[in-house]
């Protein structure tokens, strides 16, 4: 069994990841610069890192591989962790994939682009309750398969 790491850093669906996690037994590390209240249980940690420019990205990347979970919409966070093997999911419920990553990387720097233009402004839309059951529909999918992995 595997750990679910949280990029905690304006992460919306915490509740959600706790809720099943608990449902699979499986490990949650929330990770951020500072400390962040997390409910009572064995399975949920809070890890607190340094201050800086991604050292919770840093983190999260030198620990999770094969087998574990990234939750996140950072997407070179996303781009490395793939590459260690991590699966990776957005907040709205989409997972980052080896085929998706690459599209990502690129529309973030076309993105980042205009906005220093000054063309583009605003960011994404907020998390609707739509986006909450497609997250947990996702990460739900994705544990039953990681556990089926794990033990055939």
């Amino acid at each position: 069994m595997g750990t679910i790491y949280i990029d905690a850093d304006a992460c919306s669906v915490k509740a959600e990841t706790y809720k099943v996690a608990r449902r699979y037994r499986w490990p949650v590390r929330v990770v951020a610069n500072q400390w962040l209240q997390t409910p009572e249980s064995p399975l949920i940690e809070c890890v607190v890192v340094d201050q800086g420019a991604d050292v919770a990205d840093d983190w999260i990347a030198e620990k999770a591989g094969s087998g574990d979970v990234v939750i996140t919409n950072d997407i070179p966070l996303a781009a490395r962790c793939l590459k260690n093997g991590a699966r990776v999911l957005g907040q709205k419920g989409k997972e980052f994939t080896e085929d998706s990553i690459g599209s990502a990387l690129a529309g973030r720097e076309l993105s980042q682009a205009l906005r220093e233009m000054g063309v583009a402004a605003g960011g994404p839309r907020p998390t609707e309750g739509k986006d909450r059951s497609r997250f947990l529909g996702k990460l739900d999918q994705i544990l039953v398969a990681l556990n089926r992995e794990a033990t055939s």
